[in-house]
């Protein structure tokens, strides 16, 4: 598995900006749980490729990564 930044800088930026603000927990969601933490659980969980629910990260699944 890859995990990789969102190749925009300004958007990286502003999204760090407000994980900061936020005391580290994803600024997309609303309740702040060790769930919502920055890399957010949802995301760790992911088995498909794609972004994180705020678009920092985005994972790609190698074969045989989850069998």
């Amino acid at each position: 598995m890859k995990i990789t930044i969102n190749p925009n800088k300004e958007y990286v930026k502003e999204i760090r900006d407000k994980l900061k603000a936020n005391q580290g927990y994803c600024p997309c969601q609303l309740i702040r749980t060790d769930d919502t933490e920055c890399m957010c659980k949802m995301f760790r969980e992911q088995k498909e490729n794609g972004y994180c629910h705020c678009n920092l990260y985005c994972k790609e699944i190698e074969e045989g990564d989850f069998e």
